[in-house]
């Protein structure tokens, strides 16, 4: 994995996620969130599976989710347990680069972040405080495999459900297609509503293609 390889992508990475995690943090549940939430109070729906890292079905009051990817609100060290919150780390990381006080003015207004060159290759990044390895956000990064406990989790999930609602994906990445996959195989149903097509179509009961919040905060007269 580069992150664990090169010390300028990690440089790269965390000043990046630094400019960029105030407005990430920041972000609210949408309608389709929140009607999520209210389906696992109904009993309508057992838990959720999120391929995001975002934590907004958390924010939006579900109770019972499982982070497919992880999440972008801890750090955890490469080397030990040592785990840190990420807005404590966001702390960290701004008393240890105070030139980046002009932050907020690399964001562009399409929401990336533009850092120049020179702030990258000077930005500090704290090792772990235990056994001063690498840290590294809890995110199962492009090319990591998602780990076994949260797969066999899943797995077991699916087995004790009566069916699979996927919301908002193309199942072009294996860990969420192999969760329709697994509903199959269990003769049970799936439905699927995503904009477009997904790797999945062929094998829904059910596929709407429309926006996620276009159909289900109307489910049950939903009102935020």
């Amino acid at each position: 994995m580069e992150f664990v390889r090169s010390a300028e992508v990690r440089q790269r990475y965390w000043a990046r996620n630094f400019v960029g995690w105030p407005s990430f943090s920041a972000t609210e549940p949408n309608h389709t969130h929140h009607a999520v939430a209210r389906f696992e109070r109904e009993g309508r729906i057992q838990s959720v599976v999120t391929q995001n890292v975002d934590r907004l079905h958390t924010k939006a009051g579900s109770k019972n989710v499982i982070e497919l990817h992880g999440s972008g609100y801890v750090v955890k060290c490469l080397s030990c347990e040592y785990r840190i919150d990420r807005h404590k780390f966001q702390d960290i990381l701004n008393s240890l680069n105070p030139e980046f006080r002009d932050a907020p003015d690399m964001i562009r207004p399409d929401g990336d972040v533009e850092i120049p060159v020179e702030y990258v290759a000077n930005f500090r990044i704290p090792p772990c405080p235990q056994c001063s390895g690498q840290l590294k956000p809890e995110i199962v990064f492009f090319g990591d495999n998602v780990p076994k406990q949260r797969v066999e989790q899943i797995a077991e999930m699916i087995y004790n459900g009566d069916g699979l609602l996927v919301l908002g994906s193309s199942l072009l990445v294996f860990s969420g297609y192999r969760m329709v996959l697994q509903t199959k195989d269990l003769n049970l149903p799936v439905a699927i509503v995503n904009i477009g097509e997904t790797r999945a179509d062929h094998l829904a009961d059910l596929k709407l293609s429309a926006k996620c919040g276009d159909v289900i905060p109307k489910l049950f007269n939903f009102k935020n």
